[in-house]
């Protein structure tokens, strides 16, 4: 699925099941909330803690794709083309870290 898509269908989503979008402040406060709850699982898989028997029930996954959602959600009501902000983006990490990654000793 291409970006737009993705915000095409997460836009017909909210309008027929969604009702409306949440305001921007309480998109930006949801995200927060999914990034959190992917932050939890990735703690527990790859670092020091260990799962707690209520963590078992998350899905790393599914987790990523609320985070995706609800940052969807918030380009559509802000008027954010993903597509074109995700180009500019990688075109903008190209030209200032051309070399700086192949620079860094710490890396290799």
């Amino acid at each position: 699925m291409e970006i737009k898509e993705a915000q095409e269908k997460v836009d017909e989503w909210i309008k027929t099941v969604g009702v409306r979008y949440f305001n921007e402040l309480t998109n930006m406060a949801l995200l927060t909330e999914e990034v959190g709850e992917l932050a939890r699982i990735i703690a527990r898989k790859y670092g020091e803690q260990s799962f707690k028997e209520s963590d078992k029930k998350f899905d790393m996954a599914d987790e990523m794709a609320d985070v995706l959602f609800v940052l969807i959600c918030l380009a559509n009501q802000t008027g954010v083309d993903l597509t074109a902000a995700f180009e500019r983006n990688l075109e903008k990490k190209s030209r200032r870290d051309s070399s700086r990654h192949l620079d860094n000793p710490k890396l290799f």
